[in-house]
Order: C-alpha cells, then structure tokens, then sequence
C-alpha cells in the first residue's frame, strides 16, 4: 500500500477522543450564528421555511478535491439552489491548520472552482462543527423547512477520493432532497460519513 494512501484512509475518519456532539434526525437542527465569506451574519433561524443543505468543506482535502475537481459538488449545489434550497459552505478549520481561509479566500475559491453555495459560513472556533458533530470533508447535512434535521452523513456512498467512483455511487444528498421535495421521509436519513477529519483546533 502507498503511503498516499496509507495517509487517506488515515485521514478519512476523525481521531478518537474529540468531543463532539452529535445532531439526532428528526430532532431540531442545533441553532448557530455565523459570519459569513462576505463579512455578513447569518443564523439558522433566518432560514425557517426554506429546506438547508449544510457541506463541511476543506479546499486542501483530497475528498473535498475529489468532488469539486469532478464538478460534481458545484453541480448539485447549483441544482438544489435552483430548487430553492439554501446551501451552506461551514469552513470549520482553525487558524494554522489545514484547510483555514479568510473570507477574501473563500470567496476567491468558489470563484475559481465555479462554486455555487448560497453562503459560506466561516467557524474557526469550530463552535457550529462541534454542535453538529462534523467529522469530516465534507459531512453533509440536510435541514427541514420546520427546522427539523432530515439527513446527516456522507454525500455518497464511496468513501474513496477517487472522482472515477462517482458515477457509480448512491448519491446520498441529492436522494434526500428528493424526497424532501416530494414530502416523503428521507429513505437513508443517516449514513456515514467520509473524507479528512475536521481540523478543529486544540
């Protein structure tokens, strides 16, 4: 085995030990406030009503790379907003580690990967990555209009950074939507998630 590889499946699950929370489906999503990429505040709460997808990000994450240099993450992101969901970015890493950008960075990242997210939401406190129970990059999750936490997990089901293996994958998020839009139960509400583990700070 590789040492690359060796260091991805090292990296695709978070260390033992880190305290986090952990959001329950169909329990109300935990309340955050943040700022966002453009130097603005957004809370949860200005968003009842509409359906929000959460996608923990880390540009250097050869997971996160895998779906954004495929074009797969910035088409469902597209694809949803056009629905009328909200997706957010969280930018979880603390500062000197992996993955932390400024705002100015953020954006000028989305810009260059032709990103469409409705916000990105900057937590290098990791305060609304540890009351989701983040994991990874990306950890998905998906929001009811009532508040409600309809779906956590991974945005597929091919825990591989190999973008070859998305066309062959059950994409998780993207079923989930689907059927909040049709107003059926989510199918598979909890899955596990995969890719680097959240650089959240000491």
């Amino acid at each position: 085995m590789s040492l690359l590889r060796r260091a991805l499946i090292a990296a695709a699950f978070i260390a033992p030990g880190l305290a986090l929370a952990a959001a329950t489906i169909d329990t109300p999503a935990p309340a955050f406030s943040a700022r966002t990429a453009d130097g603005k505040t957004l809370s949860l709460a200005d968003l009842k009503g509409r359906t929000v997808v959460l996608e923990w990000t880390n540009h250097d994450c050869p997971y996160v790379r895998k779906h954004y240099g495929s074009g797969n993450m910035q088409s469902q992101q597209k694809a949803a907003t056009a629905q009328g969901v909200v997706w957010l970015q969280v930018i979880s890493s603390a500062p000197g580690q992996q993955g932390f950008v400024d705002g100015a960075t953020a954006q000028s990242l989305n810009s260059r990967r032709g990103a469409a997210p409705s916000a990105t939401l900057l937590d290098p406190q990791g305060e609304i990555g540890r009351l989701y129970g983040a994991q990874t990059t990306p950890h998905m999750f998906v929001i009811r209009p009532d508040g409600s936490l309809a779906y956590k997990g991974g945005i597929d089901s091919i825990a591989s950074s190999d973008a070859a293996d998305i066309a062959r994958a059950e994409p998780y998020v993207k079923l989930a939507l689907a059927d909040l839009a049709a107003g059926r139960k989510v199918a598979q509400a909890s899955t596990r998630p995969y890719g680097c583990s959240v650089k959240y700070g000491a």
